[in-house]
């Protein structure tokens, strides 16, 4: 078998087949990698969702910075909404419903401007507007939100006047004129200890680590059906290279011998 292996052509599918098991090998330990992150993402939402809330300066120091490790966590905001600044973020689905989330931009009492996503609305039938106006609070409010990080700029998706497409806090902070927190923004929980009756607010999510455990292995198991493929190839060249088996003679009795010799009478 190795004699076979040493030609060039057995050389070049051996080859093929390296090539092949790396690729599978890449593929599995990026799956590997995608449930790694799967996994932090539910231990960040069991360890930080139900905390009790911290002041948003404590939470977050920089204005312009966020450590995924606080994703959840709830924060307490003291101010007031600016009512004039809030927008519509536009194709958000509930319950198998698209609608808006209100997003309103909250001036702390230090003057810092937080953005938080109040909720869900539905949207008018046939419209770009929805059901009904939100009803966001005027005036000194305490607010309690979870933090989210920045999703940043869809590129292609557009949105008329008074809307945006996703929470893009850079974006949102050139239409301010206030410091604002950038690296973050929040999920509502409560205002002034209620539950807002004009939005849904979001739902605690339901995360899994998905199938990537399956599809490590499965890779890692096809990273072999090069090198099986190649096996087999060279036992059936070997198969063809051997010599025929001697027809096996068989033992003649004296029946045989006597009916020859009636023959060549």
């Amino acid at each position: 078998m190795l004699a076979i292996l040493r030609q060039p052509r057995w050389l070049g599918y051996l080859a093929l087949a390296t090539a092949f098991a790396l690729a599978c090998c890449l593929f599995g330990v990026w799956q590997w990698n995608r449930r790694e992150e799967a996994l932090a993402a539910i231990e960040r939402l069991e360890a930080n969702y139900d905390r009790v809330p911290v002041a948003v300066t404590d939470a977050l120091p920089d204005p312009g910075g966020f450590e995924p490790d606080l994703q959840w966590t709830p924060v307490v905001l003291e101010g007031e909404y600016l009512l004039d600044e809030q927008l519509l973020l536009r194709g958000r689905w509930r319950d198998g419903r698209v609608g808006f989330d209100v997003v309103a931009p909250f001036r702390t009492s230090d003057g810092t401007v937080f953005v938080v996503d109040r909720g869900w609305i539905d949207q008018a039938p046939g419209a770009e507007r929805p059901v009904t106006d939100p009803a966001t609070p005027a005036g000194p409010t305490t607010v309690v939100a979870r933090l989210r990080p920045n999703e940043g700029d869809i590129p292609g998706r557009g949105a008329p006047e008074g809307q945006i497409a996703s929470v893009d806090l850079p974006s949102i902070a050139e239409g301010l004129d206030a410091p604002v927190y950038t690296g973050a923004y929040g999920l509502l929980v409560s205002e002034d200890g209620e539950a807002p009756a004009d939005v849904a607010i979001a739902t605690r999510p339901v995360l899994d680590e998905g199938p990537h455990l399956s599809y490590t292995l499965q890779w890692f198991v096809f990273a072999l059906f090069g090198y099986a493929a190649v096996a087999w190839g060279v036992r059936e060249e070997l198969r063809g290279d051997a010599p025929a088996p001697a027809p096996k003679r068989a033992r003649r009795t004296d029946a045989d011998v006597e009916d020859d010799i009636l023959d060549r009478g």
